[in-house]
């Protein structure tokens, strides 16, 4: 026997198999490859699968392709769908050498007529996960490129609250360009949702090089998002360059998309463009409005770190007023409701009832304080509906680091001055530890109180220094425990002398004055402080004195409350011919103040004056006159006699 016959021989029993095993694909087709495929899956998932329809197979390398018709494959027992996975038929590559390394690679599949169900325990058991318990997260096969021809998913999550069913169709007419376009409906974490869109006709589940085209607009509770342009990888989100519009009753509402905290808003609508690479994501060059406000800028979130990292850059050219309200936690309309709740005065004992309370009671939610770290940087030019207490220029720095959140600054301009604060809300710990540093510099009366009497007619500068402590998880409840003190001082100016002979009783100088108009007095000083323990702001020196009349106050105001009680003492400063002294006493809710004299007193003098006109009618006058002390009275002075004033409670009058 030569050589060559030999390797004939031998090359015949080598290839003999290969000829075997090709005759017998080529009598018998690639069928008899179903029973040993569903027996090896059923052996290693648990899980039945069923292959009732023809198995053909494309050779090739590295990824072969396996066409099989009318497949089903079973969920585990704990499952509320008995099968995942149903389709008319299902065509896969397979990467052979990740199969020999024993992972399973399959860089595209095509689903005909599919339904799928997704579903997440409770117990964190996923019915995507192949190994025998679903928790394994190696134990799943990665799909790079998906193609799904009219079919409907299905994803159920009962931890989280989530159920959502989706259509899916796909369009290759020459009206419309080839893809697929789906609806979806359910519940997100609890909330309702409904969308619809339009993509890619291959979605890329896993592709890190292909961007996948997607138009999409959803409603998720009250949150509504509108999107435009590409991901990079569905399941990854390796990328994204989208035009994104979003909309909702309040950015709050957002935590449960995102995870992060925002702030209590009124309803708000933007538009920008949303940019993300690995762990950078950038709602860029965005506007548009939140509550009367416009707002514009840029807000990025890295996702590095050991929680998410935000910073935003804020400008807003009109900032209404009222849209500052819920971020301190007002509710709409408190104010004007609480008014129409307060009662008519009634003795200071009784508590203020809760409806007719006006400082800010909803509470800070500290529990996603620690959800991510912030700067943000807001400036707003000016303000809208800001009659009674003008504003403009705004300038903040918000800070929230480790459940710490700080406002510095917090800088305003008010009626011609400045407004400068520092405040910090400790979250850390329950209640929440605030404290508040506010100081006002040369802010003008006139503009001050536009709307009164005082604004009307006053010249002078206010500086003020606020330093209070609180604790609580409201602003009410940590006005109410606050302590620290609270001092304002106007040195110099003018006021309205009509405004002071009224505060002083003195009716033949208001008499005079309505008939020869009204005029500027000097204002020597007006100094109000106040010490403040467990939210009682105990007046320590309540000073207005003019050339004309000195006023000096004692009583409380209780921020608990919400109540005041002042009294005000005039010293006229000229003898006055027609005068009714009385104490007058602020009273009342922070809702409803009321202005009210000593009536006993007032008529003790009244019936002084008719008992004396009965005797003689010039002696009517003597017991009206008001003999002042004749001299201005130095501010220093009035300070040291205020605080030595008895500090015991205020009685009605």
């Amino acid at each position: 026997m030569t050589l060559p016959r030999s390797l004939k021989w031998i090359a015949g029993i080598l290839l003999a198999p290969v000829a075997l095993a090709v005759l017998f694909i080529a009598i018998f087709g690639w069928n008899w490859l179903r029973a040993p495929i569903e027996r090896m899956t059923t052996e290693r998932t648990g899980r039945v699968l069923a292959i009732n329809g023809d198995l053909t197979v494309k050779l090739g390398w590295p990824s072969p392709h396996i066409r099989a018709a009318a497949v089903s494959f079973a969920n585990p027992p704990w499952a509320k769908e008995k099968q995942m996975v149903t389709a008319d038929a299902v065509d896969v590559a397979i990467h052979l050498p990740q199969l020999l390394a024993r992972n399973i690679v399959l860089p595209e599949v095509r689903l005909e007529h599919p339904i799928v169900f997704l579903e997440q325990a409770s117990d964190g058991r996923r019915n995507w996960l192949l190994d025998l318990d679903q928790q394994d997260e190696e134990a799943r096969i990665r799909i790079d490129r998906l193609t799904l021809d009219q079919g409907r998913l299905g994803y159920d999550d009962v931890g989280q609250k989530t159920s959502i069913r989706a259509e899916l169709s796909t369009s290759s007419s020459q009206a419309d360009a080839a893809g697929v376009s789906f609806s979806a409906q359910g519940q997100y974490k609890g909330m309702r949702l409904k969308g619809s869109g339009k993509g890619g006709p291959v979605l890329g589940l896993r592709d890190e090089a292909t961007p996948y085209p997607l138009q999409t607009e959803f409603s998720v509770g009250h949150t509504t998002v509108k999107a435009a342009g590409t991901i990079t990888s569905l399941l990854k989100f390796s990328a994204v360059d989208m035009r994104l519009a979003i909309r909702g009753d309040s950015l709050a509402q957002l935590f449960p998309l995102l995870g992060i905290a925002f702030p209590e808003t009124r309803a708000y609508a933007t538009e920008g463009h949303l940019l993300h690479q690995t762990n950078s994501w950038r709602y860029d060059k965005f506007s548009g409005r939140i509550g009367g406000s416009d707002i514009a800028g840029s807000l990025q979130v890295d996702t590095g770190g050991k929680r998410p990292a935000m910073k935003a850059d804020l400008v807003s050219k009109v900032l209404d007023i009222a849209d500052l309200g819920p971020l301190i936690g007002a509710r709409p309309g408190s104010v004007q409701a609480a008014k129409q709740a307060a009662p008519a005065p009634v003795p200071t004992a009784t508590p203020t009832p809760v409806l007719a309370r006006v400082l800010p009671d909803l509470p800070f939610n500290t529990d996603r304080w620690d959800s991510v770290d912030a700067e943000v940087t807001l400036k707003a030019k000016t303000f809208r509906h800001a009659k009674e207490l003008p504003l403009e220029d705004l300038v903040t720095h918000l800070s929230l680091r480790d459940s710490v959140l700080k406002l510095d600054p917090l800088d305003f301009g008010v009626a011609g001055g400045q407004l400068n604060a520092v405040i910090s809300l400790d979250g850390r710990s329950e209640p929440i530890q605030a404290h508040a540093r506010i100081k006002a510099r040369k802010i003008l009366l006139s503009k001050l109180f536009p709307t009164s009497e005082l604004g009307k007619a006053s010249i002078g500068q206010l500086n003020g220094d606020f330093d209070l402590r609180g604790t609580g998880s409201s602003v009410r409840q940590m006005l109410a425990s606050s302590a620290g003190k609270v001092d304002l001082v106007v040195a110099g100016g003018k006021v309205s002398k009509m405004m002071m002979e009224k505060a002083g009783l003195h009716l033949w100088e208001i008499l005079e004055l309505s008939l020869t108009g009204d005029r500027l007095v000097t204002l020597r000083c007006a100094v109000a402080g106040f010490g403040v323990k467990q939210g009682n702001m105990q007046a320590n020196a309540l000073i207005f004195d003019t050339e004309v009349t000195t006023i000096v106050g004692t009583g409380s105001i209780d921020l608990g409350e919400e109540k005041l009680d002042l009294t005000l003492n005039q010293k006229t400063k000229y003898t006055s011919p027609v005068a009714l002294r009385s104490p007058i006493y602020l009273r009342g809710s922070f809702a409803r103040p009321t202005v009210a004299v000593d009536k006993g007193r007032v008529a003790a003098r009244a019936l002084g004056a008719i008992a004396l006109g009965l005797v003689n009618p010039l002696l009517t006058l003597i017991p009206l006159i008001d003999a002042g002390p004749g001299k201005d009275s130095d501010c220093g002075e009035l300070v040291r006699e205020a605080r030595a004033l008895p500090r015991a409670p205020n009685k009605n009058p």
